[in-house]
């Protein structure tokens, strides 16, 4: 039973590896804490969406995502970055705690047309190599469906 289990576990491996080879990459985005700031959310405990994005989430965009924030429509090149940390509450006081992930989308029409054009990827902590371990095609294309007529960003353009 454990040979049959440990060959259907390569398996699954090999196939999510491949998979994610055909879709495209995703790469790490090399100072994306210089870019614009959109937005911060804090998720804590009782919500939804606590057990995959509780804590403190700050979203940034590239240039050509802030551009295309203020015109509805995006090209290739835009990126937006979600950066996820836990938090304590110390003295009334809610503050920064250690990196949990960071996940990207990365807008290319021609690579990753089966998703609305939105590639994604998902890093561990503060790993520039060390990805999440799940299909975040699958789980972030799905959930971004939810705001299809936004081009699938959550996030939108404030003064």
């Amino acid at each position: 039973m454990k040979k049959i289990m440990s060959v259907v576990l390569i398996l699954t491996a090999a196939f999510s590896v491949i998979a994610m080879d055909d879709y495209g990459d995703v790469g790490y985005p090399a100072g994306f804490r210089s870019w614009q700031h959109v937005k911060t959310g804090i998720i804590q405990p009782g919500h939804a969406l606590e057990a995959s994005f509780g804590g403190i989430h700050h979203v940034y965009a590239n240039t050509k995502a802030m551009h295309g924030l203020t015109v509805g429509q995006y090209e290739s090149g835009a990126v937006f970055v979600f950066d996820l940390l836990d938090y304590q509450n110390s003295d009334n006081t809610i503050v920064e705690g250690a990196r949990k992930r960071i996940d990207v989308m990365h807008y290319d029409s021609g690579e990753f047309a089966d998703t609305g054009g939105w590639g994604f990827a998902s890093y561990l902590g503060n790993s520039e190599t060390a990805l999440v371990e799940q299909d975040v095609v699958v789980a972030c294309y799905a959930c971004h469906e939810a705001v299809k007529a936004k081009n699938f960003v959550f996030s939108q353009y404030r003064k």
